[in-house]
């Protein structure tokens, strides 16, 4: 598979800011080209935006690709790019292969059309074929468990359910190169688990696939490969564990010089586990406790605060959680230190939360980079989940008959 699916070589887009595109009759150039002699001219100077500029790379095929940045970085500007549905200002970009683009979930839906019919209709638009769309409409459907309403006008679908349904087809398409820009988030916690699924089969069937999202952990679980688009430019092109833990360092700069000239009593600025000077903590290798630093600058002297520590699970749920109260909290640097006799957690991606109340109001702050715990032996029994919590416990199977006598 070392073959190059897509070359991008110097490639940039310029936008020209206010501009408007309209479209005119004949009549309109008519008019126009009469009234000109009799107008004054007015022009504005030209103001240009780069949206992406000077970028080059190189991905093989079979490859899985994480784009990470910034809110504006680019990164959909150049899946656009590559999916052919803009022109470059500059450079090019060779795609070799037939490519499905997850860009805009719900592309060619039309409300007046019933879920079956709009199911053909985008799968057509999004270049399937009417016997492919045939060999998967049930899987389509059942996917988006749309099963009751399919003859039913769009219309009056819920938002949620158009949403699942525009997924389903758009996932359900076999190309070689997949684009997929943010397309995880759609319908409940518990579509968006179905989605990821979906989207790990894809990624481990040998199709080369580049993936955009805001989720950190779901460009580690799934991509093995990162480039990180920032100011329109690629800034960084690595392992994706790598890539991403430099992207949460510098959000987390950029984030805590925000928080340090906002009003409040205390600013949060970083964490690390002790012994390893990281957020990364390895099961295979802990010297007994585990000493978690939070650091922070206290702004305004704090006579009497409350401090609670939260551990939360990458579906935002509650693990553990502490309250310190009747802290005296003075103007400078800040250090708590959690000492936890041992921590018995699996594999995975966690979050620390912290709040403090200085006798007023509540300052929350949710720390990044993750909480990061790995371990040379984490594998699944038989496929069976295996929750958050790594407890030492023993199991004892009792005789069926002694069982049967207590019983009675």
């Amino acid at each position: 598979m070392s073959e190059i699916a897509i070359h991008v070589e110097g490639l940039g887009k310029r936008y020209r800011v206010g501009e408007r595109e309209r479209y005119y009759a004949l009549r309109d150039v008519l008019t126009r080209a009469f009234l000109a002699p009799f107008r004054r001219s007015q022009r504005r100077p030209k103001d240009y935006l780069w949206a992406l500029r000077d970028v080059s790379f190189d991905i093989r095929q079979g490859e899985v690709v994480g784009l990470i940045g910034r809110n504006g970085a680019g990164k959909t500007t150049l899946l656009k790019l590559l999916s052919r549905i803009t022109r470059p200002t500059v450079g090019f970009a060779e795609v070799h292969g037939r490519v499905g683009s997850l860009i805009e979930v719900g592309t060619g839906f039309h409300p007046e059309l019933t879920g079956r019919e709009n199911v053909y209709l985008s799968g057509a638009i999004l270049g399937m074929k009417k016997n492919d769309i045939q060999n998967r409409f049930d899987e389509i459907v059942a996917f988006a468990e749309v099963e009751r309403f399919i003859d039913t006008p769009l219309k009056h679908f819920s938002t949620g359910m158009q949403m699942r349904l525009a997924f389903a087809v758009a996932a359900h398409l076999e190309p070689e190169i997949m684009l997929v820009d943010e397309v995880l988030a759609v319908g409940d916690l518990q579509f968006q688990k179905k989605c990821l699924g979906k989207m790990e089969d894809v990624s481990q069937s040998g199709r080369t696939i580049i993936f955009v999202s805001h989720q950190m952990n779901q460009i580690r679980r799934l991509c093995e490969r990162a480039i990180w688009v920032d100011g329109g430019r690629r800034r960084l092109d690595g392992p994706a564990k790598e890539v991403v833990n430099d992207y949460e360092a510098a959000s987390l700069r950029m984030e805590r010089n925000e928080i340090e000239q906002m009003p409040g009593s205390v600013a949060f600025r970083r964490w690390l586990i002790e012994h390893t000077q990281s957020n990364r903590l390895d099961l295979d290798d802990i010297p007994g406790k585990v000493v978690v630093k939070f650091q922070a600058v206290v702004k305004t002297e704090i006579p009497k605060g409350i401090l609670v520590v939260s551990l939360r699970s990458d579906e935002n749920a509650i693990l553990w959680s502490a309250m310190y109260p009747d802290l005296q909290m003075k103007p400078g640097p800040l250090e708590l230190n959690v000492s936890f006799a041992n921590l018995p957690l699996n594999p995975g991606v966690y979050f620390w939360e912290i709040r403090v109340h200085d006798g007023h109001q509540w300052f929350d702050h949710m720390q990044v980079p993750e909480f990061s715990v790995v371990a040379k032996t984490d594998t699944d029994v038989y496929g069976y989940l295996k929750g958050a919590l790594n407890l030492d416990v023993s199991f004892d199977l009792l005789d069926q008959t002694e069982y049967k006598l207590e019983r009675s």
